[in-house]
Parts: structure tokens; sequence; C-alpha cells
């Protein structure tokens, strides 16, 4: 049980980190300035994790069987990162924005789960999808 959940508590105790850290990026600072440090902290403890937890092997070897996979999630996370901070620049609430883009979010990976991956297509997540549209229209979108 432990392994099922602590994933999901790091994912959402991580999330609320980077929201904070996303709406308090200093207005007359570039994004793009903001993400280099960001991305530099990144690789840091990326690459020290690897060392302290791996299993036998070289770090070069592991970037032998890269595919394109972690380079388009890197363009990922920069458009998902910028597109935050020039959020809360243009006003939006923390409270709001994370549950719009949920909400749009979970309709779209419903699609993409059945399309790409082969999900099953079922009435909880139809009623999930009119759930979140439900909730943006009591949102109401200023």
């Amino acid at each position: 049980m432990f392994s099922y959940v602590w994933p999901m508590a790091l994912i959402v105790f991580s999330n609320v980190v980077y929201q904070i850290c996303c709406k308090s990026v200093p207005d007359g600072l570039n994004p793009f300035a903001s993400l280099s440090v960001t991305y530099l902290v990144g690789a840091a403890i990326s690459i020290l994790l690897y060392f302290l937890l791996k299993k036998p092997g070289n770090l070069l070897q592991e970037y032998h069987k890269l595919n394109w996979a972690p380079f388009m999630l890197g363009i990922a996370i920069v458009g998902l990162e910028v597109g935050f901070i020039y959020a809360y620049k243009a006003g939006w609430q923390v409270s709001t924005a994370s549950i719009v883009q949920s909400s749009f979010l979970a309709v779209l990976l419903i699609f993409v789960g059945w399309t790409l991956y082969h999900e099953a297509f079922t009435w909880n997540k139809i009623a999930g999808v009119f759930i979140c549209l439900v909730g943006l229209a009591v949102i109401r979108l200023k």
C-alpha cells in the first residue's frame, strides 16, 4: 500500500510547492532566466540522486538508453512552467488556475488514454468529464 500511496503524496506536495514557486517568481524577472536556474538545480539534484540511489551502473551508459521521451518531456516541462508563470503574472489566482488546467487536462487525458494506450472509456470517466465541465462552469472564469 505504501508503494502505491507515497508517489501520489510526493506529487501533491511537490505540486503545492511548485505552484507557490511559480506564483512567487518576481514580476521583473524574465521567466526564462528563472527557469534556467530551476533546471540547473534540478539537474544537479537528479545527478546527485542518481549516484546516491543507483544500482551498479554508469550514468553515460544510461544516457545511451535514451529515446525521444526525455527530450520532449524537457520541452513539455518548460511549457508547463512558463505557462503557469505567465498565467500568474496575468492575474490568475493559484486556486483557479490549477483547477482550470486540471479539469481540461483530465478531460483530454481520458481521450489520450483511450486512443494511445487502449484504456477503457467507461461511464465513470464520462461522468468525471461532466463533473469537470460543471466545475468549470461553477468557477465562472472572468
